[in-house]
């Protein structure tokens, strides 16, 4: 996993908390939605993890006029030995990452037909059921400013993603680096990518599924999502005036599973609450709803998660 980090920090620079990110969502063989303003590397790292992994990518640029078979694929008609046969053709779900570029550009007939392969990892096309490669993920990209001509993902699909990762720009120091590096890959040589074994991933996934999570930590794993829930219980804070609906189980085995992946990455065997707040955001922003009077105040999802961080406490 060092090596990965390692390649793909060369390769994008100035997101480290992305790189991060999206090593823990392959840990934990998730989906991992993100949301930056153009040019902030998101389809960059998505490549790259590709070639680091030596996995096949799939590419769909969503817009409006997209069908549900340009995703999944469809069944046509082929002449085989002088007689018409239905043939399957795969569409570019089928390959080992599916970069769904700009996802919110399409209505919901097309961005639904992802939710049985995020979720079950397999895709159900005229009654039969085709199953996807390993490993598999999707890793979606949207921009959070212009929203004209866009749709909004459905709670249900959200909630598929196991991350949210948000992008900004990159500071000073990491703009000049990212432009020696651009010159450096316009050489015949420059910055080659070295591809790894995608097997080791399966073997580091049965590593972090050994990481022991105590019973305390488990609580208050479950106290955070409870909160989101119940936000009247904590009378002191703004809380119940900022959610108005908090996050599904889905979020419970998401924090838990990305904070045994954080703790593995630190070389622990074992998870502590600060691993569980390290991947608290990322798991959590895309899972709240806020209520009106949050978004008339301007309150982001990460400053309810802060709060929320601050007023439940560790058994």
């Amino acid at each position: 996993m060092l090596f990965i980090k390692e390649q793909l920090t060369k390769s994008v620079i100035g997101q480290e908390n992305m790189v991060d990110t999206l090593l823990i969502a392959l840990l934990t063989n998730g989906n991992v939605l993100l949301e930056g303003l153009p040019g902030t590397a998101k389809t960059r790292s998505i490549k790259a993890l590709s070639k680091i992994l030596d996995v096949s990518l799939g590419r769909v640029q969503f817009t409006p006029d997209l069908l549900p078979s340009d995703v999944t694929g469809t069944e046509v008609y082929q002449d085989v030995d002088g007689k018409p046969t239905l043939t399957f053709q795969a569409g570019p779900v089928f390959n080992n990452l599916l970069l769904a570029d700009e996802i919110n550009r399409s209505p919901a007939k097309v961005q639904a037909a992802l939710l049985e392969a995020m979720e079950e990892r397999q895709v159900t096309v005229a009654g039969k059921t085709y199953r996807l490669p390993e490993p598999f993920m999707v890793l979606a990209t949207q921009n959070p400013v212009e929203q004209e001509g866009t749709y909004p993902l459905p709670e249900a699909q959200m909630d598929r993603f196991i991350m949210k990762i948000n992008l900004d720009y990159p500071d000073f120091m990491a703009e000049e680096r990212i432009i020696k590096m651009v010159r450096e890959e316009e050489e015949p040589q420059g910055n080659e990518i070295q591809p790894i074994d995608p097997r080791c991933i399966f073997d580091a996934r049965k590593q972090i599924r050994e990481i022991h999570c105590s019973d305390a930590v488990l609580k208050y794993i479950v106290a955070i999502i409870v909160a989101t829930r119940e936000p009247e219980n904590y009378s002191e804070s703004e809380l119940a005036n900022w959610i108005a609906v908090g996050s599904s189980p889905r979020a419970t085995i998401a924090l838990d599973k990305c904070a045994r992946a954080m703790a593995w990455l630190k070389g622990k065997q074992f998870v502590d609450p600060d691993d569980v707040r390290t991947v608290a955001h990322s798991v959590l922003r895309h899972r709240l709803i806020l209520s009106y009077d949050a978004l008339a105040e301007g309150i982001s999802p990460d400053r309810v998660i802060d709060e929320i961080l601050t007023q439940v406490a560790v058994a």
